[in-house]
C-alpha cells in the first residue's frame, strides 16, 4: 500500500523522507506515552503493573518470531523451547557465579541465538510443514535436557529458583519496579527490529519469503539469510526467557512449553505478519484475552457450577481459540493492516469512501 500523506506535506531530504515520526506533534504524543508507561507504578494497580510487564516480555518474544515467520516465511514452533534456553542461562550465570543479571541478559541472548542456530539448519534442505516439524523438535529436546542433565546443577523437574535483578543496591523483586526493565528491553528491541526490517537485511528476508528461488538468482543466498533470522529469533526469544525467569522468579522445564509457542504464533497472525506493529497488537490482544478471562471466570461458574473446578483454564484456550479463528476468516492480514487502512481513510476524510 502507498503511504498517503495529509495535503501539504512534503519531503525536502532523503532522511525526512525515511523518518517514521515525521512532525513534532507525534514526538510530543510518543514522549508522553512512553513517559505514561514509566511511571505507570505511580497510578496502577499491582495487577495491572504486573500485566504490562507480561505484555512487554510476549512483545519481545513475538517481535523475535515476526523476524522469522513474518519477513522470512519460516515458521517455527519452538520460539517457547529458546526462551527456556535464554532463562536457564540467565539463572545459572546469577545463581552460581554470581554474575550481575544486566550481564547475563545479553549473555542469555546470544547463548540461545547459537542454540537456534543449530535448528536453523534444516531450513537449507526442507521448508513449510517440514521445517515446523523440525523445529518443533526443539520444544521436546530442550525440556528434555533441562529435566534429565547435570541434575545437580539444572535441579531436574524442580527447576531452579532465580533470584531477582539488584542494580546499586536496588533489588527489582516487585512487578512496580521490574516494570523499568521490561519497558527499557522491549524498546530497544523494538528499535532494533524496526531498523532491521528498513536495512538491506530485512529486504533480503522478504526476497527469501516471497520466492527464495528468485532471491538466489538475484544473489541473495537464501541459507544464510534463513540462518540469521533463526539467530535473531532465538536471540530475541533469550531476552524474553531471561526477563520471564527473572520475573516470576522460577524455571523449570514446564515454565515456557508448546502451548506458548503455539500462543506466540496465533499472536503474530492476529497481529499481523511481517508488521512492525502486529507483535504489538497481538499480544496486547492476546494477553488481554487471558485477562479477561480470569475475570470472566465467576460469571462462567454461576452459570454452570459443574466447571468451577477449571472453569478459568478452560476459558483461557477457548477465548484465544475463538479469536484467532475469527482473525483467520475475516482478518488474516491482521490489526496492523486493519489499522493502515484507518490511517488511510482518516488521511483522506471526508472523502475516504
Amino acid at each position: 500500500m502507498a503511504i498517503l500523506r495529509p495535503a501539504g506535506e512534503f519531503d525536502t531530504s532523503y532522511a525526512h523522507d525515511m523518518a517514521t515520526i515525521r512532525q513534532r506533534w507525534q514526538w510530543a504524543l510518543l514522549f508522553v506515552f512512553i513517559l505514561a508507561l514509566y511511571s505507570l507504578p505511580f497510578y496502577a494497580s499491582q495487577s495491572t503493573v504486573a500485566l504490562v510487564n507480561r505484555i512487554a516480555i510476549s512483545i519481545i518474544a513475538v517481535q523475535g518470531l515476526n523476524l522469522l515467520t513474518g519477513y522470512t516465511g519460516q515458521i517455527s514452533l519452538g520460539q517457547a523451547a529458546f526462551m527456556t534456553t535464554g532463562g536457564y542461562i540467565s539463572a545459572l550465570l546469577v545463581n552460581y557465579l554470581e554474575w550481575s543479571f544486566f550481564a547475563a541478559l545479553p549473555i542469555a541472548a546470544l547463548g540461545a541465538g547459537l542454540i537456534g542456530l543449530l535448528f536453523g539448519l534444516p531450513s537449507l534442505r526442507v521448508k513449510g510443514f517440514y521445517l515446523t516439524m523440525a523445529t518443533l523438535a526443539a520444544q521436546f529436546i530442550i525440556p528434555w535436557f533441562t529435566r534429565n542433565a547435570f541434575p545437580k546443577i539444572l535441579n531436574g523437574a524442580q527447576g531452579l529458583n532465580v533470584q531477582s535483578p539488584v542494580l546499586f543496591g536496588l533489588r527489582f523483586d516487585t512487578p512496580q519496579r521490574y516494570i523499568y526493565i521490561t519497558l527499557t528491553v522491549l524498546i530497544l528491541c523494538t528499535i532494533v527490529a524496526y531498523n532491521i526490517s528498513r536495512s538491506r537485511l530485512g529486504r533480503a528476508f522478504v526476497a527469501v519469503r516471497d520466492h527464495d528461488l528468485a532471491a538466489e538468482l538475484l544473489g541473495v543466498n537464501p541459507f544464510k539469510y534463513k540462518l540469521q533470522a533463526f539467530f535473531l529469533a532465538a536471540v530475541y526469544a533469550g531476552l524474553a526467557g531471561s526477563l520471564a525467569a527473572h520475573n516470576i522468579r522460577h524455571l523449570n522445564s514446564e515454565t515456557f512449553n508448546l502451548t506458548d509457542s503455539v500462543v506466540f504464533m496465533g499472536m503474530l497472525v492476529i497481529g499481523g505478519l511481517g508488521s512492525n506493529l502486529g507483535p504489538i497488537f497481538g499480544s496486547i490482544v492476546v494477553e488481554m484475552l487471558t485477562e479477561g478471562a480470569t475475570l470472566f471466570g465467576p460469571f462462567f461458574i454461576s452459570i454452570f457450577p459443574a466447571t468451577a473446578a477449571g472453569a478459568v483454564q478452560a476459558l483461557r484456550p477457548l477465548f484465544f481459540g475463538l479469536t484467532l479463528m475469527l482473525f483467520l476468516i475475516f482478518e488474516p492480514r491482521g490489526l496492523a493492516h486493519r489499522w493502515k487502512l484507518f490511517k488511510a481513510a482518516w488521511r483522506l476524510r471526508p472523502f475516504s469512501h
